[in-house]
């Protein structure tokens, strides 16, 4: 199975950028498509997240700028970034996973967000 995350770069604060990443290797059901961010010296964190059945949420410090997404193959997951800020900048991981039989736990490369102020 294989996560590639693209969409990455370099941005002035308050501008845009959509991060995608494909899922290739296997079909999925029943799964939640999560995107997650680390800056330099900061624990991993949660972004937003998006189940198999459409159900979305995003976490507090990106609520109303950022929205996730899927493409109707599932294969696809989005996360359209708004009103940038430079403490939005991080490593920005994709992830898919299933919590309950047959489990799995997959992980995109990361791809770098960096907003200048």
């Amino acid at each position: 199975v294989q996560l590639q995350a693209s969409g990455g770069g370099l941005v002035q604060a308050g501008g845009s950028l959509r991060l995608s990443c494909v899922a290739s290797g296997r079909t999925f059901s029943g799964y939640v498509w999560a995107w997650y961010r680390q800056a330099p010296g900061e624990q991993r964190e949660l972004v937003a997240t998006i189940t198999s059945g459409g159900s979305t949420r995003l976490s507090d410090s990106v609520k109303g700028r950022f929205t996730i997404s899927a493409d109707n193959a599932k294969t696809t997951v989005y996360l359209q970034m708004g009103s940038l800020k430079p403490e939005d900048t991080a490593i920005y991981y994709c992830n898919i996973k299933r919590r309950v039989s047959p489990y799995y736990d997959y992980w995109g490369q990361g791809t770098q967000v960096t907003v200048s102020s």
